[in-house]
């Protein structure tokens, strides 16, 4: 990415609060309720599209903006949309809230590994380390479920998440012309198929009590502003920097269900967000040695170099 407003400081201050509104994702929706996934999904996005609407007016925008588009983009957006959150929904209703979510917070990771594969990048030993610590991580939280809570469905639709985030995410850097507008579509787009699905396929429960809440909250944060802040950060910001915060994500998303009082903080939990906030952090080459030639020099100081 080029050009003068790359490292605006305002651009990726704003694009950093979107690792916060994904850290608040989990909780939120276990505030919702057992609220069935579709009709979950379609009431959130519901609700971001809403958010879309007024920003596009305020911008002066017409919503064909967010409509006209080819078929290609519409089948990542609103595969990437409908298909991550739709499965999101699942595993956090089917399993440990805590372990779901870190899970599928593996999608920073798989993001870097899938770059390393793409022509003309390389696949480095850092990259492999990382993806062993990450996945190490999620099998000591598959492991680690002794309350019998957790089922295939659950870990399988969060580990099928970071999966389909990750690839959408990939995927999104070949079609960075399509305007931020577009987002509205896809959540509108969204927001149909999952009320669909939700007729064809679930029993109708709505949200309950403060559960309005967390629908209300989903739609305005995590699935809604979040998506105005990333774009505007990836656009205008620091993008390196933007993409080591989203590795705290998982950490973050623990941290706020503890909070909250829907998961309890135990050594495997720990030592899990450890590992995949680690293999995240070196698999992104963050955290690395310096190289040993550099690393004398600098013991040597100036003397050693003249």
């Amino acid at each position: 990415m080029t050009g003068p407003d790359t490292h605006n400081p305002r651009a990726t201050a704003i694009g950093a609060t979107t690792v916060l509104n994904w850290a608040l994702l989990a909780a939120l929706t276990q505030l919702a309720g057992p609220v069935p996934p579709f009709l979950l999904t379609a009431l959130s996005f519901a609700v971001a599209f809403v958010c879309f609407a007024v920003w596009l007016r305020a911008r002066g925008e017409s919503l064909k903006v967010a409509l006209r588009l080819p078929p290609a983009v519409w089948a990542l957006g609103v595969g990437g949309l409908f298909g991550y959150h739709a499965l999101y929904f699942v595993a956090q209703q089917n399993a440990p809230p805590a372990n779901a979510g870190l899970i599928s917070y593996l999608w920073p990771l798989l993001i870097v590994l899938f770059v390393g594969l793409l022509p003309g990048e390389r696949l480095k030993v850092v990259h492999v380390l990382g993806a062993l610590l990450g996945f190490a991580g999620a099998a000591l939280l598959i492991g680690g479920d002794v309350s019998g809570n957790g089922s295939f469905l659950g870990y399988g639709a969060a580990i099928a998440c970071a999966f389909l985030w990750s690839g959408y995410s990939v995927l999104s850097r070949t079609m960075r012309q399509v305007p931020t507008a577009a987002v509205g579509g896809f959540c509108l787009v969204t927001a149909l198929l999952a009320g669909l699905g939700h007729l064809l396929f679930e029993a109708t429960r709505w949200p309950e009590g403060l559960g309005w809440l967390g629908v209300l909250g989903l739609g305005l944060g995590p699935v809604g502003s979040a998506f105005f802040t990333w774009d505007l950060g990836v656009k205008h910001g620091d993008l390196r920097l933007l993409g080591l915060l989203s590795y705290f994500t998982p950490l973050l998303s623990t941290v706020v269900l503890i909070a909250c009082g829907y998961a309890q903080p135990s050594g495997s939990l720990t030592l899990a967000a450890g590992l995949i906030t680690l293999g995240m952090l070196i698999g992104s080459g963050w955290l690395r040695w310096p190289p040993r030639r550099r690393a004398v020099e600098a013991q040597k100081g100036p003397q050693a170099r003249r």
